[in-house]
């Protein structure tokens, strides 16, 4: 019997795998349509420890539905928080698997009216153009108000526990290992996805998983 069952999960892990990544190839599907609860948690399990998020959806409607089938649907797993600004801020939200982070690049959500200011333990979209939003987003590691409260970066999310662990996430390559979308240095993340960073960037830090947890 322990043999059959070994059997099994050898037939079956793959495929889920599989069909795992087939959602996150393909961004039209259904599955990211979904509203989100109006207060959500979110625990990131990083290579440093937890880090858990308290997620409201009137903070940013459009960016917290986003975040939500994202994370439902494991976009977030094995992902590095490839710029990390020590004492400023971690941002983390292109795909490990190239495919994936190709295929959700440009997909874009609207604009929201910003609620909440850029203090610390807050969690914004990092963006380039207005309505550019996709799914790359950065803790606040201090008072950002200046000057991030002054353009469209609009906190959807804040951090209730783990901010420790937020701010010991390695940092000391600063903007070499990608950069912010608006410097114009993440084509290689697009195209090599983690194998580039892991070649050229091995201490940085990983997600390993993002699940919502039950309040």
């Amino acid at each position: 019997m322990p043999k059959i069952a070994v059997l099994i999960v050898l037939i079956f892990v793959p495929f889920f795998d599989c069909k795992s990544q087939s959602i996150l190839l393909h961004p039209d599907n259904k599955a990211f349509s979904t509203p989100a609860p109006p207060v959500f948690k979110v625990l990131l399990e990083t290579t440093k420890g937890d880090i858990t998020l308290e997620v409201t959806r009137e903070w940013s409607p459009n960016g917290v539905d986003r975040f939500y089938n994202l994370v439902r649907n494991g976009f977030y797993d094995n992902t590095a928080v490839f710029r990390v600004r020590s004492g400023t801020w971690a941002q983390f939200g292109i795909a490990g698997d190239p495919k994936v982070a190709q295929a959700w690049r440009n997909k874009t959500i609207p604009d929201d009216p910003r609620r909440e200011s850029n203090t610390r333990g807050m969690v914004t979209y990092a963006f380039k153009d207005s309505s550019g939003r996709t799914t790359q987003v950065f803790i606040n590691l201090r008072d950002n108000r200046l000057p991030l409260d002054t353009q469209l970066f609009v906190p959807f999310a804040k951090v209730i526990k783990g901010m420790d662990i937020a701010d010991a996430l390695y940092a000391q390559y600063g903007e070499n290992s990608g950069g912010g979308i608006r410097a114009g240095k993440q084509d290689s993340l697009f195209i090599g996805g983690n194998n580039y960073l892991k070649r050229n960037f091995p201490l940085l830090d990983y997600i390993k998983r993002a699940r919502i947890i039950a309040n």
